[in-house]
């Protein structure tokens, strides 16, 4: 493993058509690849448009097994292995008959598939009604041993939560992938909309400070037409790497697909961790409540 690697994060809009969206994402890997990149990642569920904007049991038919002799699994592993790259992915999975997951699946530079994690945090809003599709995950918070590095995969609702970085970066993630799909309802925009994007990069970026190790979000861009006439999505795009500082290393455009490539260095997250040591200070004994949902006066 060396310190110095290529991140490539996948950032496009997506249609109706299944195989368009998925040709669009192998070709934009493969330039990635060719450009350099070392890990490429996908946005959440980026070979369908976002169909949780509603509840509709026709969208079922879109999952897919999830597993190394899955069709889309031998495709992304031969794509990994002729490009020599590392590939985190992000699908609907049907793990059975009724049974479905919110899944990211990592496949290593030899295009053997090193497993999945399963979305943890679950939400339920308007527009994101994902608890309809989605069983909450059982494979724990997941750290994946690749040719170049230990990766880290959380998923969208779960970037909010400072329990999953933490639980993530404790088992080892030198970088933790967020695949994203997050955007503005256009009749929240003129009000919210500023305060809303601050918030979802700044409490990564938290991430990255109180666990010294690199964050990278990569979210969809474009406007999604809610299937029922209501306002739809604006992907805010604007996919981007922190370094344990905090500091944005690059930013992707709010309305254009593109390829964000930049260089990290791995060996900051010791540097920054000998420098601000908030593993060696943790007080582990203090933290029972944590498991408890509220503490009562």
């Amino acid at each position: 493993m060396k310190d110095r690697i290529n991140i490539g994060l996948i950032q496009m809009s997506c249609s109706d058509d299944v195989k368009e969206n998925f040709e669009k994402a192998i070709y934009m890997i493969e330039e990635a690849g060719r450009s350099g990149a070392n890990i490429v990642c996908t946005q959440e569920l980026f070979k369908t448009r976002y169909f949780c904007q509603i509840e509709n049991w026709d969208y079922f038919k879109l999952a897919e097994p999830v597993n190394e002799n899955s069709d889309t699994i031998k495709t992304l592993s031969q794509l990994a292995k002729d490009l020599n790259i590392v590939i985190i992915a992000s699908l609907f999975e049907k793990r059975a008959e009724g049974l479905y997951h919110n899944t990211v699946a990592v496949i290593d530079v030899d295009g053997n598939y090193l497993g999945k994690y399963r979305k943890m945090h679950i939400p339920d809003d308007p527009h994101f009604y994902e608890k309809f599709y989605f069983t909450e995950g059982d494979l724990g918070y997941k750290v994946f041993q690749t040719r170049y590095g230990k990766v880290g995969t959380l998923i969208c609702w779960d970037q909010w939560f400072p329990e999953a970085a933490r639980l993530t970066a404790m088992k080892g993630a030198n970088i933790i992938f967020y695949p994203t799909a997050i955007g503005w309802l256009p009749e929240e925009k003129d009000q919210f909309g500023e305060s809303q994007y601050n918030a979802w990069e700044t409490v990564q970026r938290g991430h990255a400070v109180a666990n010294g190790c690199y964050i990278a979000a990569v979210n969809r861009t474009g406007f999604e037409p809610s299937p029922d006439g209501n306002s739809g999505i604006e992907f805010w795009g604007q996919s981007f790497i922190s370094d344990p500082y905090g500091q944005i290393i690059k930013k992707a455009s709010i309305d254009k697909e593109e390829i964000l490539l930049a260089e990290i260095d791995l060996s900051l997250i010791d540097e920054t961790r000998i420098t601000w040591p908030f593993f060696r200070d943790r007080r582990i004994e203090t933290y029972q409540d944590l498991s408890k949902r509220w503490l009562e006066d």
